[in-house]
């Protein structure tokens, strides 16, 4: 049994099989034997912000409870995306084959030079924030000191389009 911390990671890709990327990075998690699934929500299409000029993402958010540490972790993920065919981004916020993020570990604050966690922008992204809700809409920002729900309620109603995957 995993008696870990419990963190919640984003996955995306908008580059070939969009859906089997995401499944595939999911799995790729539970290869180190150190990782539980504790909740997923539903995929999604969403659309690109930042960089508007490419195709719509699928997007979820996962719940796992990890013995991990955050920097440990960090290169597991960046393993899988290496695995799956992603290379150095050449255009920030651009097309991706698989994009994994540490969106929050536990209730840390973690700010170096490879990890800010809670993830800086999570609070804007209605395609994280969205899938968050579905799995616990009472979680607690770390730094903002509010609910997700509170945090998607916010957002400009009508930006960041999501629609649940067919």
């Amino acid at each position: 049994m995993i008696s870990g911390q419990e963190v919640f990671l984003s996955v995306g890709s908008n580059l070939g099989d969009r859906l089997e990327n995401c499944k595939r990075g999911i799995a790729g998690l539970f290869e180190y034997g150190t990782t539980a699934l504790t909740g997923q929500s539903p995929f999604y299409m969403t659309e690109p912000v930042d960089y508007t000029d490419q195709d719509w993402f699928v997007n979820a958010v996962v719940r796992i409870r990890t013995d991990l540490s955050p920097n440990a972790l960090l290169e597991a993920l960046l393993t899988i995306q290496r695995r799956a065919g992603r290379i150095r981004d050449p255009v920030r916020f651009g097309p991706r084959i698989l994009d994994l993020d540490i969106l929050l570990y536990g209730s840390r604050v973690i700010r170096t030079g490879e990890l800010i966690v809670p993830h800086p922008r999570m609070h804007e992204r209605r395609f994280v924030l969205q899938p968050m809700c579905d799995i616990d809409p009472n979680v607690i920002h770390p730094v903002l000191k509010k609910r997700m729900r509170d945090l998607l309620d916010a957002l400009d109603e009508g930006s960041q389009k999501i629609q649940v995957c067919p």
